[in-house]
C-alpha cells in the first residue's frame, strides 16, 4: 500500500496461532527463560493454571505486521506504547488489529493504535505506535 493510499479510520487485521516452537525459540533468543513460559508444571501451579507466551513475542508479532504487511516494508518504528492485559496461551489463536489513528503528511508518520485479541476476542494488548513510512523502491 503506498503512504498517499492510507487514511484515518483505515484497520489492517491478520491471526496467528502462538505455538510452543515460537515460544521456546523466542525464549533461546533473548534469554527469557521464565518457567511460566516453557514449564507445563510449574505454570500449572500459578495464576494463569498453563503456560503463557512471552508478552514482548506477542508484541514482535505487531512489529512483524508493522515491517511486512500494514503499513509494509519501509516502516520504521519510532515509538511503541504498551499494556499487556490478559496472558496469551500456548497454541491460541491471536488476532493482531492495527488501525489507523492519524497520519502526519509532512514527516511521513502514522500514529497506529496497535491491538492483540485473545480468542475470545478479548484484549490481550493495547497500545499505540508511532511509524515512519516510506515505500520501499522496486527496481
Amino acid at each position: 500500500m503506498k503512504y498517499t493510499e492510507i487514511t484515518p479510520g483505515y484497520i489492517y487485521v491478520e491471526e496467528r496461532v502462538i505455538t510452543d516452537e515460537m515460544v521456546r525459540k523466542f525464549a533461546d533468543i533473548t534469554g527469557d527463560d521464565n518457567p511460566i513460559h516453557l514449564d507445563e508444571d510449574y505454570a500449572s501451579k500459578s495464576i494463569f493454571k498453563s503456560r503463557i507466551a512471552h508478552g514482548i513475542l506477542t508484541l514482535g508479532l505487531v512489529s512483524a505486521v508493522l515491517g511486512r504487511k500494514f503499513p509494509g516494508p519501509g516502516t520504521i518504528y519510532l515509538k511503541q506504547d504498551a499494556t499487556f492485559k490478559r496472558p496469551i496461551y500456548i497454541g491460541e489463536r491471536i488476532r493482531i488489529r492495527v488501525e489507523v489513528l492519524e497520519k502526519i503528511e509532512e514527516k511521513s508518520r502514522l500514529l497506529l493504535s496497535t491491538e492483540v485479541l485473545n480468542e475470545k476476542g478479548e484484549k490481550a494488548l493495547v497500545g499505540e505506535a508511532l511509524v515512519l513510512f516510506r515505500e520501499e523502491e522496486v527496481e
